[in-house]
């Protein structure tokens, strides 16, 4: 029987609902034999700040850069422990479009998410990067809530 994935990308952010995605990533991965790729996005969009200087940007970089390496730290470590083969990539932009670019550069066969599960005014205000890559995916996008995680 062929592996029905060979190629599973993971965005993370360190938050809780990455880390219950991260989860369901690594069974995954482990049960197919697939390659998990972890992907921090240094969220670079400025479009929410009203100056765009350049210590803004090295800012923004030096906080990213400092938040990948710990978060990706965390993320070695668990692939290590579950024996799963794992690529981690740390890119700047905007999330959603990074993450849909990565899924198409690394061949992903599935995108595992966390998603916060936001509604209604916030949701409205905040907009869901997950709900964005899940629209314009080429491949499938699994959903993961922290509360999926406590039932798993």
């Amino acid at each position: 029987m062929t592996d029905v994935y060979e190629h599973i990308l993971v965005p993370t952010d360190g938050s809780d609902p990455a880390a219950a995605a991260l989860g369901h990533a690594l069974g995954l991965a482990t049960q197919n034999d697939a390659i998990l790729h972890a992907l921090f996005v240094i969220d670079t969009d400025k479009s929410w700040l009203t100056v765009s200087r350049t210590e803004v940007d090295d800012a923004i970089r030096d906080i990213g850069q400092e938040t990948s390496e710990q978060v990706l730290g965390e993320v070695e470590a668990a692939a290590a422990d579950a024996g799963a083969e794992l690529v981690t990539e740390v890119l700047e932009g905007t999330p959603d479009e990074r993450i849909l670019t990565s899924a198409a550069d690394d061949d992903a066969d599935l995108i595992v998410m966390g998603t916060h599960g936001h509604s209604g005014l916030q949701r409205r205000l905040l907009g869901s990067v997950t709900e964005r890559v899940i629209r314009g995916a080429d491949v499938p996008v699994m959903a993961v809530s922290v509360a999926d995680e406590d039932t798993a």
